[in-house]
């Protein structure tokens, strides 16, 4: 026979509640929120009465030998045993055998009032009406009281039911009995499997599984949070606090209170394990709190009590209402305005992660750490970067910080994670695609949305803003924005488009004022534009269809195409909002911060491209002419798609060749010169959006040009000929005379 992890032990329902009590046997507040309706409670007392089977219980042997007490309500004896199964069922009784309140989902405090009627020997769950009901005791805790005469009890009730009916000798012996039936109740017998000291909470888990298949999962949160209750309960109450107060708005007082999520206690200590220990998965944090060396595998208090305040200093971070606002300051910053727009909150906590990390170990500045946290928010939510293995994903990226000890390498390495993630094929290829769905809870969907806010698009046919109608602030009957169909369902069934993934395709939705919304009704796009469209001007409604990545034209076009068309769009509207949050970072100096040695590392991309020589043609010596126009293209190329950097100095491989080889005097000449060919080949008005820095990178020198995007198309005159150019992946391509008009008819003005 194998050997066994558990040992059967007999208890009664007295000495539970007395273990309970005395702190022998652990039970938390809090380690789930208590989820048993009333009339459960209700089951269960009824089923102890008529003599069933309730089930058994399984606990966990602790392990430690320690003299500290569960919580800081003067327990007398230190935990021996955690609930690990009947943890709902151990509650209802010792709640109601003691008479004392249960925490709610809602973190609402609540008696559970189980009422009696000895004559018919029935439980209810007490109301108005039973309170009323002269054949119920309302209150069976009352029974259990420390002080309570069961024979005072029956007298009691007899006289008060005598007051309203007659009561015969046989109901009066009935109605004894029952009420001493009830009151032995606490020598009902239950089984518990007491589950060795020495397994790990890896097996207790699985043991759970295996014989409660019906009950709720246990996690390694569950856990941590148990030992939370036993070594420091305080920290607990802190935690209910805090997600308590975020569920109701205040007025005039601080509170953790607002408007993208109403977090839950294990979420919240996800965020204090991963600021204290800088891990993700919580498969070893609980027997390191426990105080167990994992390689010895013995426990050790002292090490117990130096992780546990880790985890306090972690904690209190977490909770501090003015970090919580800023850190979410962050969130609106990146253009999110609601929890509607939050596809994962793993992505919002573990961004509140990064936050803390970066402002009260790292010390980055609040200005340029808030300015981060946003492009790293974007890029995480429109990738779902941790919505397949998000412990995986989490544990990756935070072990990337954990040798960064200055505020500039932590800036460093989380944009050159969003620079290596967001690639031009993201952009050009994966982000279509990823847009090819119905699904209206799609990151890029929320992202699109948030595009528009940081792009302050107004609403598709009217003069008010995104942003302004997608405060969480505005409450009416119906929303302020409504997605509408662009290509009517019914208008699509006409034409026998009936699947709802075709139908309901996020390129097919638009928002629009609700009044608009019904105008639109189920008339088809040609037919109900007309009268949306006579509202603005030319140069308006094409500055409107860009932001709503409407094609020109689109309400004749072929449904599918449309689709297909909008979607690039859509992707094209999402990277120039992502733009928007990686433009104009400065540090206190007011100087942009520009990581050149990361971007370098990166390689060429849709938006950086390395040149090694400005005018000298490497391979014979002397100026040529080729080189220069290569600048320039690129040059243009940037300032007429997204922007771009141009590094001088840098071979297509990154290796330096140093600004030496172009063979001016100075670095005054080489600028001037660059100068006067933009302002001869490209016009003046094009340096307006470059800003040219002379840089260091392994011992050479670098020229460096960065572009912001043209607000007008840019020319490159080539002899008697202007060409236009356009960036396409990280290459630049040149456009003939009917694509440029295309084009340049299509940027948004």
């Amino acid at each position: 026979m194998s050997d066994t992890v558990f040992t059967k032990v007999d208890y009664d329902l007295g000495s539970l509640v007395k273990y309970i009590e005395l702190g022998e046997i652990g039970l938390p507040d809090i380690q789930r929120p208590f989820v048993w309706k009333n009339a459960k409670v209700r089951d269960l007392f009824d089923s102890m009465y008529r003599g069933y089977p309730v089930g058994y219980l399984l606990l966990w042997r602790n392990g430690l030998a320690d003299d500290k007490t569960i919580g800081t309500d003067n327990k007398q004896k230190p935990p021996r045993l955690v609930i690990v199964d009947g943890q709902q069922r151990l509650t209802s009784l010792y709640a109601v055998v003691k008479g004392v309140e249960v925490v709610r989902e809602n973190y609402d405090s609540e008696r559970i009032k189980i009422a009696f009627n000895p004559t018919e020997e029935r439980f209810e769950v007490v109301d108005a009406a039973i309170e009323r009901d002269k054949s119920f005791i309302p209150d069976i805790s009352q029974i259990w009281a420390g002080h309570t005469n069961i024979f005072k009890v029956a007298t009691e009730y007899l006289t008060a039911l005598k007051a309203t009916k007659e009561v015969s000798d046989e109901e009066t012996e009935k109605i004894q009995n029952s009420l001493t039936k009830l009151q032995s109740l606490l020598t009902f017998p239950f089984t518990a499997l007491e589950l060795a000291a020495d397994i790990s909470e890896e097996d207790v888990s699985d043991v759970f599984v295996r014989i409660n298949s019906k009950g709720t999962p246990l996690n390694q949160s569950d856990f941590i949070l148990t030992l939370m209750s036993v070594f420091w309960d305080e920290g607990r109450s802190e935690l209910e606090k805090f997600c308590k107060d975020a569920r109701k708005p205040t007025k005039g007082t601080a509170s953790p209170f607002n408007h993208f999520i109403e977090p839950d206690p294990d979420q919240l200590l996800r965020v204090s394990v991963g600021v204290a220990f800088k891990r993700a998965r919580l498969r070893y944090v609980y027997s390191i709190l426990r105080g167990k060396d994992l390689e010895t595998e013995k426990f050790s208090t002292e090490r117990r009590i130096e992780q546990f305040e880790n985890l306090k200093r972690a904690q209190a971070w977490t909770l501090d209402v003015q970090f919580w606002h800023d850190f979410l300051a962050c969130i609106r910053m990146a253009g999110f305005r609601n929890g509607k727009m939050i596809s994962s909150k793993n992505n919002l906590l573990f961004s509140y992660i990064l936050y803390l990390i970066g402002r009260v170990e790292i010390g980055v500045d609040p200005y340029v750490l808030r300015k981060v946290i946003a492009q790293w928010f974007f890029m995480s939510a429109v990738t779902g970067r941790f919505t397949g293995s998000p412990e995986s994903a989490m544990e990756f990226d935070l072990a990337r910080l954990r040798d960064v000890d200055s505020p500039e390498e932590f800036v460093k390495r989380l944009q050159h994670i969003c620079n290596i993630t967001l690639t031009n094929d993201y952009w050009s290829v994966t982000l279509p695609n990823d847009l090819a769905t119905s699904s209206p809870r799609s990151p890029s969907l929320f992202a699109y949305n948030a595009s528009l806010v940081l792009l302050e698009a107004p609403v598709l046919f009217s003069d008010a803003k995104i942003a302004e109608l997608l405060d969480p602030s505005l409450q009416a009957q119906r929303s302020a924005i409504e997605r509408h169909h662009l290509f009517p369902k019914n208008y699509l069934a006409k034409i026998g488009i009936t699947s709802t993934r075709e139908t309901n395709q996020i390129a097919n939705y638009a928002y629009l004022e609700w009044s608009d919304n019904i105008k639109a009704s189920d008339d088809s796009p040609s037919e109900y534009l007309p009268k949306l469209k006579n509202r603005f001007s030319k140069s308006t409604l094409e500055a409107m269809y860009r932001f709503h990545a409407l094609p020109p034209e689109w309400e004749n076009m072929e449904y599918r195409e449309f689709l297909e068309k909008r979607r690039e769009l859509m992707a094209q509207i999402i990277r120039e909002g992502y733009e928007k949050l990686t433009q104009g970072q400065k540090d206190d100096e007011g100087v942009d911060v520009f990581d050149l040695a990361s971007i370098i590392d990166s390689g060429e991309s849709g938006s950086i491209e390395f040149k090694s020589t400005l005018r000298i043609n490497l391979h014979t010596g002397e100026s040529d002419k080729r080189m220069e126009m290569g600048a320039l293209k690129t040059l243009a190329g940037f300032l007429n798609t997204y922007g771009g950097t141009l590094i001088i100095g840098i071979s297509d491989d990154g290796v330096p060749v140093g600004i030496e080889a172009d063979k001016f005097p100075n670095e005054d000449k080489m600028s001037l010169h660059l100068v006067n060919i933009v302002k001869s080949k490209m016009g003046p008005q094009s340096l307006t959006y470059m800003h040219m820095q002379f840089d260091d990178h392994n011992g050479d020198r670098v020229l460096v040009i960065r572009c912001s995007k043209s607000p007008s198309p840019v020319f490159v005159k080539d002899g008697d000929v202007e060409r236009f150019f356009v960036r396409t992946g990280p290459s630049t391509t040149e456009l003939s005379a009917s694509q440029t008009q295309d084009y340049i008819s299509k940027r948004i003005k």
